[in-house]
């Protein structure tokens, strides 16, 4: 059993309101750098970097970063799939906004940012998040919310995009019906 909790249509109105939120907190766009967790917050920072580009009339740097070897449940986990890591730029004195789906307990963005600081030195890290489902088991907290939505632990949440040949949405799932991921 599922239920939509976003269409495309709010997730768009989400995009727009965090790119804004973006553009004000850093007084512009001067030194940005967006990176996505993949992978679909690579995605979603593609997204936020060309409304941001609209609106600032000017490109933004946008990268992907894989966190597999950065997870502290490494060994736990079956057969890792390791995805690409591109940073367009050097994120050294950088403001880089980590972009991520969904954000749970915190650890997959406690991995991005020790990614990150293997790459460089940014002068600050800030962390993007379409949905906020809680649960948090480590002091972490996203910057930009596109949507909390707050479950419990047997339910989880899927993001579906149009990039991954799905339509736009988010989705409420019961954790068996999610399957094992």
């Amino acid at each position: 059993m599922s239920k939509k909790l976003l269409d495309k249509q709010e997730i768009e109105r989400a995009i727009v309101r965090i790119s804004h939120e973006i553009i004000e907190r850093n007084k512009g766009v001067e030194n940005l750098c967006l990176v996505g967790i993949q992978k679909g917050g690579v995605y979603l920072a593609m997204r936020l970097a060309k409304k941001i580009g609209e609106i600032e009339k000017t490109e933004i740097p946008v990268g992907s970063l894989d966190i597999t070897f950065y997870r502290d449940d490494l060994m736990i986990r079956r057969q890792p799939v390791v995805s690409k890591t591109e940073i367009p730029c050097d994120v050294t004195g950088k403001k880089v906004v980590l972009v991520d789906d969904v954000f749970f307990t915190g650890r997959s963005i406690r991995a991005a940012m020790d990614a990150i600081m293997d790459i460089g030195r940014p002068a600050l890290i800030q962390l993007a998040v379409l949905i906020d489902r809680g649960h948090r088991e480590l002091p972490i907290r996203a910057d930009y919310v596109g949507k909390n939505i707050p479950t419990s632990l047997d339910e989880r949440v899927e993001v579906l995009l149009e990039e991954d040949g799905h339509e736009d949405s988010v989705v409420l799932m019961r954790r068996e019906d999610a399957g094992a991921k």
